[in-house]
């Protein structure tokens, strides 16, 4: 019989090949030497935190390996499921994490849900260094009556949907109504508007899915208007898509000129700012350029008179689409049977402080916005992974310094549960940069296990004795030549596969 001091990943081993002779070192052992086995680290989740850890630890270290775990059977995260149908080109760093997952030292096992599956002690026991990498898949709640009304969702699942993420492909938003309403003003925000507006014959030849094109085509939505707690000084979303709403087809813009008073003079004139434009009316520091660009095309948009190709184009507008500032949501408005949304009560604002940091805070008015459909856009939230792992749920993140989980000495994070769901995605490419950074140092200075450890021919014992069966990258391309495929005859890069089912039965499960 085995020696029961063997660790159990070594008994799985042993299992499935001849005891060996008597005196001799078992071949299992053999590989992973004390001085000549590389680390093995191991990151949970695919997207670009993920993706980049992996890649910086790989181009750093000759011959570390990583596994790559993923819950999802196919992996990029959100460069799959959240990026817009519309923007191809920011998911052109899927031809980069290709790369990095074809990689000899790298290895892609999907539908391995980490914390069901498999516990993070049980990677630690397995891996020198565990890095979680696993992003933010829940969405920040309103909390406010009405809430749970049908035709309220979160912007979260509204973009899973289009993007074909497997958990939202049922979510059947009605888009019967006139007026829509979004609750935040990030990027997000601004791509759910967009994708609410765009003539759907722009959206033919993106990957959105079919599914979702079918029902954009019926939509009669004709108005969105993109709520904020804060004046237009605040706004969370950049220059690049506030500028292809303006100039989007077949719509309109709506902004009140009353909102951006006091602003006028300062933009006008000659040299910086002189003061600290986010504040109507306050002193303080120079404006940074971004910021100033972004509030003057507001401006712009605001209070000037169109030229006359401009003006001819927003007459011909059918759809609009408004900026509501100052606005906080207090109670989504039930219909008369009770039975859906009809509207939503919105608290009238002031600011407090300055700058970004300035505060929202109820002067005691409110009003009355008619809508059929909301869509809270107020921010993703990380979860919580394994009871083992410390978690501050109030900030929705991982504690950790530059990347080192606090007090768990081996384990790492990176990307959204690290710092928070903010930011694109070349700052969570230098964020994670940081993390394999630390790991690394780490590994150099003796602070991570020595002597051997087994990665993943544990982790798929353990695995194949619960009935999961990882996919692996080669998977992954055959699913993937599946979906281009299936586009193809529509002029489409892709025709996402949404059922999980579905794709195990492709790959022959």
């Amino acid at each position: 019989m085995a020696p029961r001091c063997w660790p159990w990943w070594h008994w799985s081993a042993w299992r499935r090949t001849r005891p060996p002779p008597v005196g001799s070192t078992p071949s299992f052992l053999q590989q992973f030497s004390t001085q000549e086995q590389p680390p093995q680290i191991c990151v949970v989740g695919s997207g670009p935190a993920g993706f980049y850890t992996a890649q910086h630890l790989l181009k750093h270290h000759p011959r570390a390996h990583v596994d790559i775990y993923e819950k999802q059977l196919v992996p990029f995260g959100l460069v799959r499921f959240g990026v817009a149908p519309d923007h191809p080109e920011v998911k052109n760093v899927i031809n980069t994490f290709t790369q990095t997952a074809r990689s000899d030292r790298c290895a892609f096992h999907g539908n391995v849900v980490v914390g069901r599956d498999v516990a993070v002690s049980e990677l630690q026991a397995a891996y020198h260094a565990v890095v979680l990498s696993y992003g933010a898949e829940d969405h920040q709640g309103l909390e406010i009556p009405g809430e749970e009304l049908p035709g309220v969702f979160s912007a979260r699942a509204f973009v899973g949907w289009y993007n074909g993420l497997p958990e939202d492909r049922e979510l059947a938003p009605d888009l019967s109504c006139d007026t829509a309403v979004i609750l935040g003003q990030g990027n997000v925000a601004l791509d759910v508007a967009r994708i609410l507006l765009t003539p759907p014959e722009h959206l033919e030849k993106t990957d959105i899915t079919e599914a979702a094109l079918g029902v954009l085509r019926q939509s009669r939505v004709k108005t969105v208007w993109i709520v904020g707690r804060r004046g237009p000084l605040q706004v969370a979303f950049t220059i690049k898509e506030l500028r292809e709403m303006i100039q989007l087809p077949g719509t309109r813009p709506m902004l009140d000129p009353a909102d951006f008073l006091g602003l006028q003079d300062r933009i006008k004139g000659e040299g910086p700012w002189p003061g600290p434009l986010a504040h109507q009316g306050g002193d303080g520091l120079e404006a940074p350029r971004q910021r100033k660009r972004l509030t003057e095309l507001l401006l712009w948009t605001a209070t000037e008179e169109p030229g006359v190709e401009e003006a001819a184009r927003r007459v011909l507008a059918s759809r609009t689409w408004g900026l509501r500032f100052f606005r906080s949501p207090q109670q989504v408005l039930a219909s008369p049977d009770g039975r859906r949304v009809a509207g939503i009560r919105l608290a009238v604002t002031r600011l407090e402080g300055v700058g970004e940091a300035a505060r929202a805070v109820p002067t005691g008015d409110a009003e009355d916005l008619p809508c059929g459909l909301v869509l809270s856009s107020v921010g993703y939230k990380s979860r919580p992974i394994d009871p083992s792992v410390p978690f501050d749920p109030k900030r929705g993140v991982i504690p950790n310094t530059e990347g080192r989980v606090v007090d768990v000495p081996g384990l790492y994070c990176s990307g959204w549960v690290k710092r928070g769901p903010t930011g694109v995605i070349a700052t969570t490419m230098t964020d994670s940069f940081l993390t394999g950074q630390m790991l690394l140092q780490d590994l150099k200075a003796g602070l991570l296990p020595s002597g051997p450890r087994p990665g993943y021919a544990a982790i798929e014992a353990l695995l194949s004795s619960r009935g999961v069966r990882p996919v692996s990258f080669a998977d992954w391309e055959k699913l993937d030549a599946e979906e281009v495929s299936r586009g193809k005859g529509a002029g489409k890069p892709r025709e996402k596969l949404l059922d999980p089912q579905e794709m195990l039965r492709l790959l022959g499960r």
